[in-house]
């Protein structure tokens, strides 16, 4: 029985054989992959490590969702190699720049901002991943966390942890090649991110919560988002455990 919009819109985006949907779509007009705050400060990043960490089957078995923090703060090649390993490029190949995380047609409809509690040598404030040039775009300075708390229905870590992620979607990236179906793959696109954040957060030794209880316009305003053609859909906590 089909009785709410998510069930219409499960039943809506299916693919048959003899309706795949999608239809054709123009290279001109393909949205642009990297969205840029060009009159913004812009704070490098330092080089992301080689060197693994420890051993990838160690880090499966000790992640967790971690909801208590210390006051121990990021430091700034730890918050570079998370966001690098979220989703940073990794290679180019055929005129493709491909991320750490795999994405529906090699789209990239997420983007990644960061509100910074505790991070050392970075004022606290609201931050966009200029993911091309491996840097920071600073947006704005001030307290967010507690905001972001009450965004996130008063779950208090995101006050408490270094730095929360925010991932949005800019909708029409995907929506160009496979219209209504795009947004089944931009919620995988944002789960992809995410997992890797938890498992690059647990080989550092830090501790990360995934977040996806949230007030979605609040989260939206405290980044300057329209909410329409960019919107919230992920969020997560990372920080020291205490």
């Amino acid at each position: 029985m089909i009785s709410g919009s998510g069930d219409r819109f499960h039943q809506d985006t299916k693919y048959f054989r003899d309706t795949l949907g999608g239809g054709g779509f123009g290279w001109i007009q393909q949205p642009e992959l990297y969205k840029v705050y060009p009159k913004k400060k812009r704070i490098p990043l330092p080089p992301v490590p080689s060197r693994a960490t420890i051993d990838f089957t160690a880090v499966l078995k000790k992640r967790r969702s971690i909801r208590s923090f210390s006051r121990q703060p990021l430091t700034m090649d730890h918050l570079s190699y998370l966001l690098w390993a979220s989703t940073g490029i990794h290679r180019t190949e055929h005129g493709y720049e491909y991320r750490t995380a795999p994405s529906a047609g090699a789209l990239y409809p997420i983007e990644t901002y960061l509100v910074v509690n505790n991070v050392e040598k970075l004022s606290n404030g609201v931050y966009h991943y200029a993911i091309r040039d491996h840097a920071l775009e600073a947006l704005k300075t001030g307290d967010f966390g507690p905001a972001t708390a009450q965004a996130a229905l008063d779950q208090d870590m995101c006050a408490e942890a270094a730095a929360v992620f925010i991932w949005t979607a800019l909708f029409a990236r995907s929506k160009w090649k496979y219209h209504q179906r795009a947004y089944r793959y931009i919620y995988l696109d944002a789960g992809h991110i995410a997992e890797n954040l938890a498992l690059a957060s647990t080989g550092l030794g830090l501790g990360s919560c995934q977040v996806g209880a949230l007030f979605d316009d609040e989260v939206n305003e405290i980044i300057d988002v329209d909410g329409a053609d960019e919107s919230v859909v992920y969020m997560t906590a990372v920080g020291h455990p205490r």
